[in-house]
């Protein structure tokens, strides 16, 4: 009950001095922590319909159930991977039920893996999380190739906030910190002007 108050009184509790510094830093992560997560449930909705199309291809006992698992599994990146215990599962359920090779069926459902795999990362993550964090697709797939590899699934997960938030603040810090310099008169420029007058 007392959210909004908590959420507008907290700036009290920051020193004046630095105020506007952390209050516009945290903007800036919240901010990017809402678009990744936009981004990535869209992305997460797009995966589960693709992965369902295909097992809906291969004719794949819960074809549409088991899609949109994957896919919700895809909102941590690659994690989906877990998907294929469930898979696994039903594709001896449905090698005993119908007869079939079980190997012919599972690689049929690998086969849909590997494709929707290859569609996520080649088109769909690169133009939607671009598209929504306003980052170039090269600087995305590099972004979580170093996140990941320092901190694993977690380096993942907060790979595309973190990397937003650190080009907000260069560009807000740094390079505005530098317009400014430049724009602003030196003693020199002043003390002509003041000749001048």
């Amino acid at each position: 009950m007392d959210y909004e108050s908590i959420a507008e009184g907290w700036t009290h509790l920051v020193p004046i001095k630095h105020r506007p510094f952390v209050v516009g830093l945290l903007n800036d992560v919240k901010d990017g922590m809402n678009r990744h997560f936009r981004g990535q449930a869209f992305v997460t909705l797009c995966v589960g319909i693709l992965f369902s199309i295909g097992f809906l291809i291969i004719d794949f006992p819960l074809a549409i159930g088991l899609g949109l698992f994957i896919g919700a599994l895809n909102m941590v990146p690659y994690l989906q991977v877990l998907g294929f215990i469930p898979t696994i599962m039903l594709a001896i359920l449905k090698a005993a039920d119908t007869g079939g090779n079980f190997w012919i069926i599972i690689a049929s459902a690998a086969a849909v893996f590997i494709v929707v795999q290859a569609i996520q990362d080649g088109i769909i993550v690169p133009r939607v999380m671009g598209k929504i964090t306003g980052l170039n697709p090269a600087i995305i797939l590099l972004s979580l190739s170093i996140w990941g590899s320092l901190m694993g699934m977690l380096g993942m997960i907060i790979a595309l906030p973190l990397t937003t938030l650190m080009l907000s603040y260069y560009q807000r810090f740094i390079i505005n910190r530098e317009n400014f310099y430049k724009t602003e008169p030196t003693d020199n420029q002043i003390r002509a002007n003041d000749k001048e007058e």
